[in-house]
């Protein structure tokens, strides 16, 4: 599955003064990473995000959301954003800080 390479590319540039960042190709998309933690990725058109078990209701109750479900198993603590959802910087950027926020409290990897 090929993925957005735009949204990629926003991610790029707001986590570009991040330190600890990294790319993975994922889920047939690419992951962004800090310090070996999943954090946000770009599946098809959608945003993967990392919110926690805790923060997935309060994720979903958000516009353009969706549980993260590749297997036919919904992946806990992770969400999808609809693309069409993310055409404002501003939304893109507070999911990307919400992911980064939840990755920066795991041991790093």
């Amino acid at each position: 599955m090929a993925y957005d390479e735009g949204l990629a590319q926003r991610i790029r540039e707001r986590l570009g003064a991040e330190t600890g960042v990294s790319e993975k190709k994922m889920f047939g998309g690419i992951a962004f990473l800090l310090q070996g933690n999943m954090a946000v990725g770009v599946s098809g058109d959608d945003l993967m995000v990392r919110v926690g078990p805790d923060g997935t209701d309060a994720a979903l109750a958000r516009p353009g959301t969706r549980i993260f479900d590749m297997t036919g198993r919904p992946m806990r603590g992770w969400i999808l954003v609809a693309g069409d959802s993310l055409t404002d910087d501003a939304v893109l950027g507070a999911w990307i800080d919400e992911g980064c926020a939840f990755a920066a409290g795991l041991p790093p990897k």
